[in-house]
């Protein structure tokens, strides 16, 4: 696990026992805990995001020769 002995792991263990005091240890946990997993969770988001297909463009095809009159060309010529 990273490189990481026992006894590397219980000194660690160990100091942030004396640095945080063993009330606040869960607390910190819990903490480090949502915050892993809200970064899981915008990994996540991005890397569904970027693969996602670009949205379809719902124009519609219109014909080109009964758009293109001026208003008023609807009138009969005499």
């Amino acid at each position: 696990m990273f490189g990481i002995g026992g006894w590397e792991l219980a000194l660690i263990v160990l100091i942030v026992l004396l640095l945080f005091g063993a009330k606040r240890l869960p607390e910190i946990a819990r903490a480090m805990g949502k915050s892993i997993n809200e970064f899981k969770k915008a990994k996540d988001e991005f890397i569904s995001s970027s693969t996602a297909p670009p949205p379809q463009n719902d124009t519609k095809k219109t014909d080109s020769t009964s758009d293109n009159k001026a208003p008023g060309d609807d009138k009969p010529e005499i």
